[in-house]
């Protein structure tokens, strides 16, 4: 585990782009947040690139998480938005420049191929967290989401409880281990890859958007054929937003696909967790260590940052 230096007031925080275009309005919207906690924004060079449904091409957008990477004048790395487009620029990062240069590394969704990637190349812990353009430049942005950047300028335990949102138990037990995951459908979109993610003895956290429960059904299942779910220790089930169905007039719930997959797996799944594409949004570290149980209905996770 390589632990990030934690933030200081006054530092400066580049935002990059490494998958879809982001709303350019919204990302700048929210630098006025960015600003209120001390730091300064410097935004990649080809962060407005547009290729298609890419922003911009795999080696500029690849060029701006080398430069922010590099430049020591960069204490921090913030994502503007997600979409698609991470997982083709993987193969081709330097991850010894990550390495040689731990720094917060911040986003969520399709950033979640980057967070899985870095994380088992380099062991640097990075930030689930929410970003600019998707979430911090828009009018619902949350004060608890807000909160959860204090956690860049300060080592924090953070202990997510049913204060913050009503939580489910699918399988109940006590487990402890390295917190991983986030967005399924990217997490699925790694396995035999170079960048598989390894679920051996952690904490898998899952959720997505946009995605019918016959799909969810689909990701599940893979995930318990490669063997995915029976290696975890314990599993949290972070928001699944838009699960309605559409395609199809009949459909099993969320609820009762994944009491079929996770319910029956003779270790800890808890459900209900605001992390994901919501507001709240609870920011996670990834890659340190955590425990969670169903007796208490909590989830503690160590500190992100030294």
């Amino acid at each position: 585990m390589l632990l990030p230096n934690r933030l200081h007031k006054g530092d400066k925080i580049g935002v990059i782009a490494p998958a879809s275009p982001p709303n350019i309005d919204q990302m700048y919207q929210a630098v006025p947040f960015i600003e209120s906690l001390g730091l300064e924004v410097v935004v990649g060079d080809h962060v407005k690139d547009v290729h298609g449904y890419l922003a911009g091409r795999d080696e500029d957008r690849l060029a701006d998480v080398h430069d922010m990477f590099r430049n020591p004048e960069i204490k921090g790395i913030f994502c503007a938005g997600g979409g698609y487009g991470t997982g083709r620029i993987a193969g081709k990062i330097d991850y010894e420049l990550i390495k040689e240069n731990p720094k917060p590394f911040w986003g969520y969704s399709d950033i979640t191929f980057l967070h899985t990637a870095i994380r088992q190349q380099t062991g640097l812990v990075t930030f689930h967290g929410p970003m600019l353009s998707s979430d911090i430049g828009k009018d619902d942005f949350h004060e608890q989401s807000k909160d959860l950047f204090h956690q860049l300028f300060t080592p924090t335990n953070l202990n997510y409880t049913t204060a913050y949102s009503e939580l489910m138990i699918i399988s109940e037990g006590i487990a402890s281990g390295e917190l991983v995951g986030g967005n399924l459908s990217l997490l699925v979109s790694t396995l035999r890859t170079p960048y598989e993610l390894d679920t051996k003895g952690k904490l898998l956290l899952i959720e997505d958007i946009d995605e019918e429960p016959y799909r969810i059904d689909g990701m599940l299942n893979q995930l318990k054929l490669s063997g995915k779910l029976d290696e975890a220790a314990g599993i949290l089930v972070g928001d699944f937003k838009n699960v309605e169905p559409s395609k199809r007039k009949e459909s099993l719930s969320l609820s009762q696909v994944l009491n079929e997959y996770l319910s029956d797996l003779n270790k800890p799944v808890i459900a209900g967790f605001k992390i994901g594409h919501c507001q709240p949004h609870f920011a996670v570290p990834l890659g340190v260590q955590a425990e969670m149980s169903t007796k208490n209905l909590s989830l503690i996770i160590a500190p992100g940052v030294k």
